[in-house]
């Protein structure tokens, strides 16, 4: 089971094992586990793998969690190339910062469950008729929508 909350301004992804990483939203600073991620390269911590590729100087983390595959985009401000686009491959959860640029990056990324962050987030989900309530936290259990998006309003 994964959970996702807020503790401030980070945005905290914890494991059935209480390993957590942690993203702040002000900085792009990533923690898997206390060891700071933040940097290209290919890591496996506490049972979690994770991919960190620079792609046109911006970073971007494909996380392997109890068999789910977890995208991590954060920013919107590059251009969409097959060899990005092959990094976002079979994503179950997607983190995506809004504003109206990612509009083109949620467009290619096929993920089952979506959740918005940033101050536009609430934006996104209207514009995408996605009228649901905000919650504190969000448990992932093992069953994933199979041929739809299950969107999710995370607040602070």
């Amino acid at each position: 089971m994964l959970e996702v909350f807020y503790r401030k301004d980070n945005l905290v992804i914890q494991n059935s094992d209480k390993k957590e990483i942690v993203f702040d939203i002000l900085t792009n600073k990533t923690i898997l586990d206390w060891f700071d991620v933040t940097f290209p390269w290919e890591y496996e911590k506490s049972g979690i793998l994770l991919e960190v590729k620079e792609y046109g100087e911006k970073l971007f983390y494909n996380f392997l969690i109890e068999g789910k595959h977890v995208l991590l985009v954060t920013c919107d401000d590059f251009e969409l190339k097959e060899e990005i686009l092959k990094f976002f491959w079979d994503v179950d959860l997607l983190f995506i910062v809004w504003t109206k640029a990612a509009a083109k990056v949620f467009e290619n990324i096929e993920a089952k469950i979506v959740i918005p962050y940033g101050e536009g987030k609430d934006l996104f989900l209207n514009a995408l008729s996605q009228h649901i309530e905000e919650v504190n936290n969000y448990k992932q259990k093992w069953e994933l929508p199979f041929d739809t998006t299950e969107f999710v309003n995370l607040g602070k």
